[in-house]
């Protein structure tokens, strides 16, 4: 009787020691994933989302290139390149007028323009008909009519939570079609930006259909450039400018799909 004594305590702390050592397993993988994180999923990014004046930044002019603006921009924008690491606070505009923006196709004259042979590489580098050209040719003319350009509203935005990005931002909006979608890329930019989205939280202080706020921590743009583009390729497909109403962030959403940016 007094072996089995002996015994049990020993079964006890094995079992204790098996059970912390799968804890620290799970938690090793956890922050594994979390290191695999930061290749930047690809987006576009308007006004209502970055611009001087917009809130909560209150950001100036200067902080963010509006006094550079110009088609094919792709300079780091001041206040982000100045703060890397600083966690700020960004609004996210309202249904039918929304502020970030999924890339989930790259075109195939994206891919053949050059100066790559991969297209997104193309549009953020601001290749042919993407940003730049000769005098006599036409920066934008691959930049209308983009298949899948894809509004994000509640539901897309937490989806990306705990995901890098990486995104051109316009100093206008950007204007999208809905039967079929997609969207016009032509306007000045502002340069680019890089965060890690933090958090996605519903507004109670703006208008009744105000998207959420997203609580982001700034990267270093031009480093996350040398990163492995993705694209959201399971961002949810609004039906129209004002359906789904989709303003508050849901509990469970499904899993993120990111493919290569080609």
């Amino acid at each position: 009787m007094t072996a089995v004594k002996n015994v049990l305590p020993v079964l006890f702390f094995s079992s204790f020691l098996f059970f912390t050592s799968c804890q620290r397993e799970v938690l090793s993988t956890g922050d594994q994933q979390q290191d695999n994180l930061t290749d930047p999923v690809f987006l576009v990014i308007d006004e209502e989302s970055i611009d001087n004046g917009n809130e909560p930044n209150n950001f100036s002019d200067v902080n963010v290139n509006d006094q550079l603006a110009k088609v094919g921009l792709r300079q780091p924008l001041d206040y982000f390149q100045k703060n890397i690491g600083k966690t700020i606070t960004l609004f996210t505009g309202q249904v039918g007028d929304e502020g970030l923006y999924a890339i989930k196709q790259i075109p195939a004259s994206w891919k053949s323009t050059g100066p790559t042979a991969n297209g997104a590489r193309n549009y953020l580098l601001a290749g042919p008909g993407l940003g730049t050209g000769n005098p006599d040719d036409n920066k934008e003319i691959l930049l209308d009519k983009i298949p899948a350009i894809t509004p994000l509203r509640a539901t897309g935005l937490i989806m990306l939570k705990g995901r890098t990005i990486l995104a051109v931002v316009y100093d206008s909006d950007i204007s999208i079609n809905y039967s079929p979608l997609e969207g016009n890329l032509m306007g000045a930019n502002l340069g680019i930006v890089s965060f890690d989205v933090l958090e996605v939280t519903e507004r109670t202080d703006g208008s009744t259909s105000s998207l959420p706020k997203i609580t982001i921590r700034i990267r270093d743009a031009n480093e996350s450039t040398k990163g492995n583009l993705l694209l959201f390729s399971n961002a949810p497909v609004p039906q129209s400018s004002s359906e789904p109403f989709d303003i508050k962030p849901p509990v469970s959403v499904p899993a993120i799909v990111l493919t290569p940016a080609e």
